[in-house]
């Protein structure tokens, strides 16, 4: 077994660590959700916890860690007995990306349940969790059937296996920690809202504490087990204080005044449900434990609070996570009742008060932090107590977009500084035709594991979605020839059918925007960027993959590779200035390029290019006539079958209809800026269809 990184020797991160130990002294504040930047050891921490743990209770033999003191009787290893059991270490799970549904709930033997009527069930990754930690590296890119299994598990505490009326159930409670960098894309919010505690980690910009950090992995390389064991004496005392606090936990109460200071705060701060109470005051509870007191003061919910709620608050994907700490302080004075002194002799491992030494001489805790000193080395950074715990850091800024370009001499109408976007709207689906196989999401038709039966296949590989009717109709002319003589049907794995299924998947949205001079005026930008704006909106419900390509002057450039994280694409957008010439080309052109790059990478995602101009072409730095260069380009992606829609942005009373013919080269459809509103953009899917469906009858035509 490899030697994980002593919890302990983690450098700063003080709020990382703190909610990590919260949990582990009551695993019912409900997990951690570590939102930051790449390389700041988010995975390193979360593994180092598990660590920690206490032993846990189980039934010997038992497959899903029943409690030998509570038995689950509907355990599918059962029934058990009460009584005495074995203890075996807590279990740190892990969930990959990619897995597969049955890798997660477990899968059923469908031959002998066909045939014999035998439950025979291999257990998933949510029973080896169950009374342990889940962790989800990347949480964000996990498919969408799969966050369904955990969101029934996480809201029922069991999971549920079936398969044509074969059902199997066993206890799934375990604590759900989950890591994540914000630029792939933000959380669908029911898991959001299923994670207790969020917190934001950055890499120090200190030093000091950087050559710390490099030091010790450094070192933890070289030799994993002797920089284990010189933080060994940390871990113990550590692993004693997390102990100590749970068995103070059930002694902590939580007073009528500190109760309307949590309400007050979820109110003030308009969370929804009252999840946000619950996990505030079990955070609160935690906290006192953790200090070593058995009464909750307005400092541990002031904590709770920076813990619990950031998440919790947001209201699009735009929004950054956080809260005003000026409002929060504002409403707990107002709501502030008599605290409670702390207890004067706290109980807790040696000293491990607010005010008094942990564990060893300096370090376990005379600030509540809990990470003792490493003796002889360097010391490491203490976990801090409710008041002295700094406030998360705030969400980075995203980053800006590259300075404009100032337009030269002969480039047309003089650059413009970005206009405010116009406020977003609801949008309908606009969706690629035909029938892919691309990843889960919700915007085209596809074959996926999810979704209404459409037919059977012989399987290739394991069967995961039996077709009954498809298997029994095989089987049905053999029986004779197999000697069948009692009422099982004799099934043999050359019958098995596997059901096909039709759902819908993500697409890459492909976003060219035309930011010349005659796209300048201030109130046409600003409703192009709003109709882009409410695009993108809908991309992220449709857990699709975005891209943006602005054009102006004289070239195009990438202003945001194909991602999902569509808040990266709107702050973007927002900083995107306009003026100079329209090289419309060049950016059909860059499309074209990124588009190609990305059917390398992902070749079963197909995409929607959606060109927002005004048709005009008046330049770039390819010589020829702009119109026919562009006419030119424009059938690069009709000869690709790419779909596409151009959004006229032509306005006035005269219109030259550009965008239109433009349109017809892509092989898509046009429609203008104010058809995008609402029920206009009904018949937009059917647009795109027909015009795909045109296109290809011209080239039937051509071709004869």
């Amino acid at each position: 077994m490899s030697t994980r990184y002593p919890f302990t020797a983690v450098v700063g991160m003080d709020d990382l660590r703190l909610a990590l130990l919260l949990n582990a002294v009551s695993p019912a504040v409900g997990g951690v959700l570590v939102r930051g930047e790449k390389g700041t050891a988010k995975s390193t921490a979360v593994r180092a916890l598990a660590e920690l743990l206490p032993a846990v209770p189980v039934v010997a033999g038992c497959r899903f860690s029943c409690d030998p003191a509570a038995p689950d009787p509907g355990c599918p290893d059962g029934p058990h007995e009460a009584g005495a059991g074995a203890e075996r270490p807590a279990r740190m799970v892990e969930l990959p990306v990619g897995a597969s549904e049955d890798r997660l709930v477990g899968s059923l033997d469908i031959e002998k349940a066909l045939a014999e009527g035998v439950k025979a069930f291999e257990p998933g990754l949510l029973a080896d969790a169950h009374r342990g930690i889940l962790y989800v590296d990347e949480v964000n890119l996990l498919s969408d059937h799969l966050i369904d299994h955990l969101l029934d598990a996480a809201a029922m505490g069991s999971s549920y296996v079936e398969r044509e009326g074969v059902s199997v159930r066993h206890a799934a409670r375990f604590l759900l920690v989950g890591t994540m960098n914000p630029e792939e894309g933000e959380l669908r919010p029911q898991l959001l809202d299923r994670f207790g505690l969020t917190v934001e980690v950055a890499a120090s910009r200190e030093p000091e504490q950087r050559v710390e950090v490099v030091r010790r992995r450094l070192a933890f390389e070289d030799d994993p087990a002797a920089f284990a064991a010189r933080w060994a004496g940390e871990e113990t005392e550590l692993r004693g204080r997390i102990a100590a606090a749970r068995a103070l936990l059930p002694r902590v109460t939580l007073g009528d005044a500190v109760l309307l200071q949590i309400a007050a705060t979820c109110a003030a701060f308009e969370v929804d449900g009252m999840r946000a109470d619950i996990v505030m005051a079990r955070t609160a509870t935690a906290l006192a434990a953790w200090a070593g007191r058995t009464e909750v003061t307005s400092e541990d919910v002031r904590q709770a609070a920076l813990l619990a709620l950031p998440h919790r608050r947001r209201r699009s994907p735009f929004d950054a996570p956080g809260l005003d700490e000026d409002k929060l302080d504002e409403t707990l004075e107002r709501f502030k009742g008599e605290d409670p002194d702390p207890d004067p002799e706290p109980d807790g491992p040696g000293d491990g008060g607010p005010d008094g030494g942990g564990p060893g001489d300096g370090g376990g805790g005379p600030d509540g932090g809990g990470v003792p000193p490493q003796g002889d080395g360097p010391a490491p950074e203490d976990v801090p107590a409710p008041e002295d715990v700094p406030a998360p850091e705030e969400a980075p800024a995203p980053e800006r977009a590259p300075a404009p370009q100032q337009a030269g001499a002969g480039s047309g109408s003089g650059e413009r500084a970005a206009v405010k976007a116009a406020e977003p709207f609801r949008t309908k689906v606009l969706s690629v035709p035909g029938l892919g196989e691309g990843a889960a999401g919700r915007r085209s038709r596809a074959r996926t594991e999810h979704g209404r039966t459409t037919g059977s296949t012989r399987p290739r590989g394991a069967l995961t979605k039996l077709h009954l009717a498809a298997t029994v109709q095989a089987a049905a002319p053999h029986q004779k020839a197999r000697g069948r003589t009692g009422p099982g049907l004799v099934v043999r794995r050359d019958d098995l059918r596997q059901a096909t299924r039709e759902g819908r998947e993500g697409n890459l949205v492909l976003f060219a925007v035309d930011a010349s001079g005659s796209m300048a005026a201030r109130q046409r930008m600003s409703a192009v960027k709003g109709a882009v704006l409410s695009l993108l909106l809908d991309a992220y419900q449709r857990r699709d993959k975005v891209g943006l390509v602005t054009f102006r002057g004289r070239d195009a450039e990438v202003a945001l590779p194909p991602t999902s994280s569509v808040d990266a694409a709107a702050a973007r957008l927002e900083q995107l200035p306009t003026g100079g010439r329209t090289p419309l080309s060049a950016g059909l052109l860059k499309a074209h390029d990124v588009l190609r790059v990305e059917r390398l990478r992902d070749p079963s995602r197909r995409p929607l290019l959606v060109v927002v101009t005004d048709g005009r072409a008046t330049g770039g730095r390819a010589a020829g006539d702009p119109v026919a260069l562009a006419a030119r380009a424009a059938r690069l992606h009709a000869a690709e079958g790419t779909a596409s829609v151009v959004v006229d942005c032509e306005t006035g009373p005269v219109r030259l209809g550009l965008a239109g013919q433009l349109a017809r080269e892509l092989g898509g459809t046009a429609v203008t800026l104010d058809e995008l509103r609402a029920d206009s953009i009904a018949g937009l899917v059917r647009d795109v269809q027909a015009g795909q469906a045109g296109h290809a009858a011209q080239a039937s035509r051509r071709a004869a």
